[in-house]
């Protein structure tokens, strides 16, 4: 049991590692406090809340991820190295595109419900 507390422990400490180097896992963790926010002023569905609920755990772990990869690399080329530069790039590109899929599905879901408020005020 104490084996698993501090495999808890090092994952938290993971998490504070990449909340307090990383602007881009702090910018994630915002939005994803504001989207849920919306979703419970707006009333979405429990439907809608699994795709916010998705996009928030790519984005995080994806985050997460890339960050791994990133202090890998930089582990094992301190310098400068063309190839070290393409993996980082490639982990950049994989958060973007969860980015984007996060953006639409945000958009798909709250679009209609704010527009509906706007035509209702």
């Amino acid at each position: 049991m104490n084996k698993l507390f501090r495999s808890f422990g090092f994952a938290f400490k993971g998490l504070g590692y990449a909340f307090a180097t990383q602007q881009n896992f702090r910018i994630h963790v915002f939005a994803a406090i504001i989207a849920c926010g919306l979703g419970y002023f707006l009333h979405i569905s429990a439907d809608e809340w699994q795709w916010v609920m998705l996009c928030i755990m790519l984005m995080m772990v994806a985050e997460l991820l890339n960050t791994a990869v990133e202090a890998l690399v930089d582990l094992v080329s301190p310098g400068y190295n063309r190839l070290a530069g393409h993996v980082k790039d490639i982990g950049a590109a994989a958060v973007l595109i969860i980015a984007f899929f996060s953006l639409a599905t945000g958009a798909i879901i709250f679009i209609p419900k704010i527009l509906l408020l706007i035509n209702a005020a």
